[in-house]
């Protein structure tokens, strides 16, 4: 799917998912894989043999979840103000942050097929988001809230973007980052604001629910 267009990309994801809701944030609708999808059940090695990512983007990950709860509960975080949504994934936050009066809305991505289901995903909600097809590590800040659902599970990927969201932290804007206990989350630097109880599944995590706790990345 590396090289598929966007009718393609849009095409593949109709047939891999189906519309669904998460118990957290009832009545966003988004494509999602679940039991009944075909890629809930491919296997990593047909998916590699298939030019395709990890399907990061077909799951309402904790992280994310946890996010969009809190802004729909205190809409006042984002209202008025320039949202970036980070490794969006689905774009559920972003689309809870449009839904909730943002002045504007972009969610990053580096997966076509990521940035393909924002733009549905998105347009099932009636909101505007701006899927930004990049890798926007060293981008110079533009935004007032940057949102970070469940960013640092690998070790390359935090000393990637760590320095980075650190900068925009710097340079003004409010850095929330929601981690439900992965082990390359900072130990540092992090001021707590709220922990949510998110319903997960098995397949996903190693139990059915995730404490996720949403914080304020500082400076330094």
């Amino acid at each position: 799917m590396s090289g598929a267009g966007p009718s393609d990309a849009e095409a593949f994801i109709r047939a891999q998912t189906a519309i669904a809701e998460t118990p957290l944030l009832p009545g966003l609708r988004l494509h999602l894989a679940s039991e009944i999808t075909p890629i809930w059940q491919a296997s990593e090695e047909f998916l590699r043999e298939a030019g395709i990512e990890p399907p990061f983007w077909a799951f309402a990950w904790p992280g994310g979840q946890a996010l969009a709860r809190a802004i729909r509960d205190a809409p006042a975080m984002v209202r008025g103000r320039r949202v970036l949504d980070f490794a969006a994934g689905c774009g559920l936050a972003a689309i809870v942050a449009a839904q909730s009066g943002a002045a504007v809305v972009e969610a990053a991505e580096i997966d076509p097929l990521a940035i393909a289901a924002i733009g549905m995903n998105a347009a099932l909600n009636g909101v505007t988001v701006t899927a930004l097809a990049r890798d926007v590590v060293g981008s110079p800040c533009r935004w007032d809230v940057i949102l970070c659902g469940d960013v640092c599970y690998e070790a390359p990927m935090t000393a990637h973007i760590l320095p980075w969201l650190r900068a925009m932290a710097a340079a003004g804007a409010e850095v929330l980052v929601a981690d439900p206990g992965r082990a390359y989350l900072p130990r540092e630097g992090l001021v707590p604001l709220s922990t949510h109880a998110v319903p997960t599944t098995l397949e996903l995590e190693d139990r059915t629910e995730k404490r996720v706790t949403i914080a304020r990345l500082l400076p330094h």
